[in-house]
């Protein structure tokens, strides 16, 4: 099992719940834009948000951005030592670094000892695509595994210890052997990702099997699921994957619907949108079923709480795999939401 790390008021590893993290995309300078974006990144689930802090504005920003956000903030730094440090003085709940381009132990020490004297932890985030050169002949899982250590090894030598590593490649496969890798290795918590993983539908399903191939081998104590697009869609697609493996620790609303056939007499996609957007917010774990025939729906939705299987002029409304009532189509959602608002 891992290492037990403090973010903030988030815990990861041992055995807690999966944080779910995003990163904003406003400039880092812009501080009432940032802060905007983290609120709304909170209010869909965010545990942890990361933040670029490219140049000596964005730091002082930066500041603000910790002191107001609802959730940790994680300072993402590349190649100047010197924001580092700036950024953990001004309230950093994490700090992540590259082992690629930060320039050597010479401008870790300093970071280590500002990391040490705040008492926050640092992240080892190793890309594929920013490798030291002396592990470009390697495979990439093992160079990437040998290079996260190396840079945990110098932490370590210089008094760090509450470390998170995070391995990252485009490629999926890559990213799964070399996290297969670190977990053998070390008990140091991993943050999960495939990094640079494109637009929406194909970053998701990138993310959700290596992501997903982790999880399921309890590897992994933390995950970000990159999309070129709002990051709000970022902790969905999270939220989502960690439904689907039974390890999202948050009550939530569950619909389940089939993909319809030519039995379908209902509008299936239009109702289930609408149950959907209907228990937005709801505090607690229920299961939805909305069915678009009767042939199948209510065995293969048995289980849930509460649910709809359709037919042509009249559809089941059904609880606990019973049947309550046939109710004509056009009365269907009435009658469902009604019953909704009774569990």
């Amino acid at each position: 099992m891992s290492k037990k790390v403090r973010i903030g008021n988030v815990t990861i590893g041992g055995g807690e719940a999966i944080a779910v993290q995003s990163m904003t995309n406003t400039p880092t300078k812009d501080a009432q834009a940032t802060l905007e974006q983290i609120g709304r990144l909170a209010a869909c689930g965010c545990d942890i948000v990361r933040a670029s802090v490219p140049d000596s504005q964005s730091a002082v920003a930066f500041k603000e951005i910790c002191a107001k956000s609802p959730i940790p903030v994680v300072a993402d730094i590349h190649f100047d030592y010197k924001l580092a440090i700036a950024a953990i003085e001004n309230g950093a709940a994490k700090i992540r670094i590259n082992p690629g381009n930060l320039g050597g132990e010479s401008k870790l020490k300093p970071v280590a000892d500002c990391l040490k004297s705040h008492h926050i932890p640092v992240r080892v985030g190793v890309n594929g695509g920013s490798l030291d050169k002396k592990y470009l002949g390697m495979p990439l899982p093992e160079a990437m595994c040998e290079s996260a250590l190396e840079y945990c090894s110098m932490l370590e030598r210089h008094g760090v210890q509450d470390i998170v590593i995070s391995v990252k490649s485009s490629d999926v496969k890559a990213m799964v052997e070399c996290n297969r890798l670190l977990n053998k290795r070390c008990d140091y918590p991993l943050h999960l990702g495939v990094t640079e993983a494109g637009l929406y539908t194909q970053g998701l399903v990138k993310s959700a099997i290596g992501i997903g191939a982790l999880l399921l081998d309890g590897i992994g104590d933390t995950i970000r699921v990159s999309l070129t697009d709002d990051p709000v869609k970022e902790v969905d697609a999270a939220a989502e994957i960690l439904k689907a493996i039974g390890k999202y620790s948050k009550p939530y609303v569950e619909i389940i619907s089939c993909p319809t056939c030519a039995r379908t007499e209902i509008n299936v996609k239009e109702l289930a949108e609408k149950v959907r957007e209907y228990t937005m917010g709801v505090n607690k774990y229920l299961q939805i079923a909305v069915m678009g025939c009767i042939v199948n729906g209510i065995g293969e939705s048995a289980h849930c709480d509460i649910g709809v299987a359709g037919g042509k002029d009249r559809s089941a409304l059904f609880k606990d795999g019973k049947i309550l009532a046939m109710v004509p189509n056009e009365n269907l959602m009435k009658a469902l939401l009604e019953e909704i608002d009774k569990l």
